[in-house]
């Protein structure tokens, strides 16, 4: 802003550029949230982040098409950061209430998404319209549009490293809400002459919300939550990956991550030697064992029942799940304290990566990975993944994979087989993995089924399982390799990295069931 603008008119203009800087963290907190709940709520996050982002986008273009027909634009801006506030604010506790106590999501997760994207929409539009109205314009569009997009990064910088595990996703919501009542606030000032009392008593009004929102934000999300699960909740947080959500009955367990159970302390038992004792007694040497997933630790205790094991590696993204299992003594309990074995090394991070940057050499590789819903977990079902997983294992190393249902969703389970089957041994590319499909009856699951592969997997067990164990024996263990007609192998095409069919063939499968 040149010198010969009044001193008044640059102050005008500097609040603007701030105030665009704040609102556009605000936006796109908003459009984080309803992207992140869904996700939480209803899995495939690509496609609900997709979603979104394009009903975001175009609400904002529909709003920037409604400011020109706005007369008064301070008065405009004004109301809108109060909606705005209110909207956003609350928009974690209304989405998660139109899912837990409506049951009718989709149609307020449009309302939401478009009610934010239009205000959104407005903000730039009516900040251009108020600094030309005060002679301010030589802020000129492209300080105001690069406030905008310098506020879009820090909020994409802010929502998963601090915003999401410090203050969870209603927090956040009521935050930023009350960041936008207080940019309405001081326009309410500086436009005092434009704006009326009624505008004044309706932003007071919005504190007043979202400060008894905030204060009982806890206590309604729990009363929500509870309908959801049949059994006390002893903890539930949000944390950059995933909601995560522990109930007791008794002295029963169950840990839910968005919203799916991941075990069941009646039961998990009975998942747990079957996806890691097949591999354990084929495997010639068990040195080395790495673990994908299983951060409740329940694979490493299964791991650790052989003597012979010198280390384990646990990698699993999501360093709360992790801890918990760990640090807390109640849920350490069910791993037996496998986390605090000295053998144990966790590493938070993602597969993948770990695989890329790494060198150690494993004797048996457990994949116990969330099943492929979306494009974001089934990559970890490629051959691509599996060609170099298979790069750091050892010539007579053995792979096992959990591999969903063969009854509910046969054929992603059969394509994850296949796939494993089409994978190169790394010393004789002219050679392909030996796979052995298995599948166990999980009450809590249904029909689960498993795949062992390796280079040189032998049919047979080479050890006798190890003492304690509640459901496998030698007889059950060789039963679990016959499979019914109606859960037999099926001719499936391999998941390849750039042609990933597993989430719509397990999305269809269960709808089948279950729709």
């Amino acid at each position: 802003m040149s010198d010969d603008t009044p001193a008044e008119n640059r102050h005008v203009g500097l609040l603007l550029l701030g105030a665009t800087f704040v609102l556009a963290i605000c936006g796109l907190v908003y459009e984080l949230i309803a992207g992140a709940l869904s996700s939480y709520l209803l899995g495939d996050s690509v496609y609900h982040f997709s979603l979104v982002i394009g009903l975001f986008m175009s609400a904002m273009g529909i709003g920037a098409f409604l400011s020109r027909y706005v007369q008064n634009p301070e008065r405009s801006f004004v109301a809108a950061q109060i909606a705005l506030g209110l909207i956003g604010g609350f928009s974690a506790m209304i989405l998660f209430a139109a899912f837990a106590v409506i049951e009718n999501y989709t149609a307020f997760l449009l309302l939401v998404t478009v009610a934010t994207g239009t205000l959104v929409g407005l903000e730039i539009p009516l900040v251009l319209r108020i600094l030309e109205g005060h002679g301010a314009l030589r802020m000129t569009v492209s300080n105001v549009l690069t406030a905008d997009y310098i506020g879009a990064l820090v909020a994409a910088l802010l929502f998963p490293l601090i915003l999401v595990p410090q203050l969870g996703l209603m927090g956040a919501g009521l935050l930023f809400g009350s960041l936008n009542l207080i940019v309405a606030a001081m326009a309410l000032w500086v436009f005092r002459a434009q704006c009326g009392w009624g505008l004044r008593a309706a932003c007071l009004a919005g504190f007043v919300a979202l400060g008894a929102g905030a204060l009982s934000s806890e206590r309604a999300i729990g009363g929500m939550e509870r309908r959801l699960y049949a059994n006390e909740i002893i903890l539930a947080q949000d944390t950059p990956y995933q909601r995560v959500v522990v109930t007791r009955d008794g002295t029963r367990y169950q840990l839910f991550l968005n919203g799916s159970v991941q075990f069941d302390t009646l039961d998990e038992y009975r998942y747990h030697e079957a996806l890691v004792h097949p591999a354990m007694t084929r495997a010639p040497r068990l040195d080395h064992v790495v673990i994908f997933g299983g951060g409740d630790g329940m694979a490493v205790r299964e791991v650790l029942r052989y003597p012979s094991v010198k280390r384990v590696t646990l990698v699993d993204i999501d360093a709360v799940v992790t801890a918990l299992f760990r640090d807390q003594p109640a849920l350490a309990a069910l791993n037996d304290g496998a986390l605090l074995d000295p053998r144990v090394e966790i590493v938070n991070g993602d597969a993948w990566a770990f695989l890329k940057d790494g060198n150690a050499v494993f004797d048996v590789a457990i994949l116990d990975l969330p099943d492929p819903k979306d494009l974001a977990i089934s990559k970890l079902y490629t051959r691509a993944f599996y060609t170099d997983l298979m790069r750091r294992m050892s010539a007579d190393g053995v792979v096992i994979t959990q591999a969903t249902s063969p009854l509910y969703a046969r054929k992603a389970y059969w394509t994850i087989a296949a796939t494993l089957e089409a994978t190169a041994v790394p010393l004789a590319p002219d050679q392909t993995l030996t796979v052995l499909p298995y599948h166990a009856y999980i009450p809590s699951f249904g029909e689960w089924g498993f795949v062992l592969a390796g280079g040189r997997l032998r049919g047979e067990p080479l050890r006798d399982l190890p003492e304690g164990l509640r459901f496998m024996d030698p007889s059950s263990a060789a039963r679990m390799f016959d499979f019914a007609s109606d859960i037999g192998r099926l001719d499936m095409p391999p998941s390849t990295l750039f042609d990933q069919p597993l989430p719509q063939l397990y999305e269809d499968g269960w709808n089948e069931w279950f729709d």
